[in-house]
């Protein structure tokens, strides 16, 4: 009878008796979790005594309607730009995936200029249209035929230049996404749906793209991800999104926004937040209750003004 490599190794224990199993004590993955967690604890005690938070009025705004109205549009922004960024991305993968040589133009160019060109650059462009084209008509060319006239900026509101920017710059990268999950299915797929009579569209409907939702459902979620993170740039052109709600908030405030860290708690993978505008007119609204009946957040008293107000100025020479 031949043992095994692990019994042949195990100590013999003695007759009666078990041997006790302990585990390897690993001190440098201990003094790393204990460094670790200080830190931690150190940067959240940083923030939870901190006399310039004030944290009463964080909890004042957390529920308030504005809050809850902007979380909603915030919410409506990404599944709407998602929904357009997925069909336009499946729609330019399979024209960059065409043989015809005009189609795979288009289709590289939309995701080169889209790609290559900043989002905030996009929103701005689709937030003042109205300024390059004044009014929309669908007619007929070089001829005075007119179906359909109407001003831009009543079709183009803050929102829809917000989903159009989202939407078809997502629809770039999406369109990435997709094109690598349909090349990742074997041509012979292709090649047996075609001798079974199929299509080239009941194809890559009915088998490519089941097939190549392993390779797209995982960056997709990245995507979304992001997408609700990348909302709050749409405040540049008021999209009434949870960002330019908060904003109408703090205008007015002479320190650190506690609305902007509540805005961080129901967005919980968000960015930075944008300084506001400090002057006469916003000391004056901060020591107003809001009008929408929550307490308003108070400027610093009169020394710290005149601190901040003094501060990083030479004096003059007599």
């Amino acid at each position: 009878m031949t043992a095994t490599n692990s019994e042949a190794l195990a100590p013999a224990a003695p007759a009666g008796e078990q041997l006790t199993v302990r585990r390897l004590r690993r001190r440098g993955r201990t003094v790393a979790a204990v460094l670790v967690g200080a830190a931690t604890l150190g940067i959240a005690w940083s923030f939870a005594a901190n006399p310039n938070l004030d944290w009463p009025t964080v909890g004042a705004y957390l529920f308030a309607q504005l809050t809850i109205k902007g979380v909603w549009v915030t919410l409506y922004l990404t599944v709407i730009s998602m929904l357009i960024g997925l069909v336009g991305g499946t729609a330019l993968a399979v024209m960059a995936l065409s043989d015809n040589y005009v189609l795979r133009a288009v289709a590289t160019g939309y995701t080169t200029l889209f790609r290559g060109t900043p989002l905030l650059v996009q929103i701005i462009f689709w937030g003042f249209f109205g300024a390059f084209f004044p009014q929309v008509t669908i007619g007929i060319p070089f001829t005075d035929v007119v179906f359909y006239s109407e001003q831009t900026s009543s079709l183009i509101s803050a929102t829809t230049a917000a989903i159009l920017a989202l939407g078809l710059n997502e629809a770039a990268y999406a369109s990435e996404i997709v094109r690598s999950g349909i090349q990742s299915v074997d041509p012979g797929q292709r090649e047996a749906a075609s001798a079974l009579g199929l299509g080239p569209a009941a194809t890559m409907q009915r088998i490519v793209l089941p097939q190549a939702m392993r390779v797209i459902v995982p960056p997709m979620g990245n995507e979304v991800v992001n997408m609700l993170k990348t909302t709050s740039l749409v405040s540049v052109i008021a999209g009434n999104d949870l960002m330019t709600n908060l904003q109408q908030v703090y205008s007015g405030a002479h320190r650190l926004r506690p609305p902007e860290r509540r805005r961080r708690t129901h967005r919980l993978p968000a960015g930075g937040h944008r300084p506001a505008r400090i002057g006469r007119e916003g000391h004056r609204q901060a020591a107003q209750p809001h009008r929408h009946g929550l307490p308003a957040v108070q400027p610093l008293p009169a020394p710290h003004r005149a601190a901040e107000h003094h501060r990083g100025t030479a004096p003059r020479a007599a």
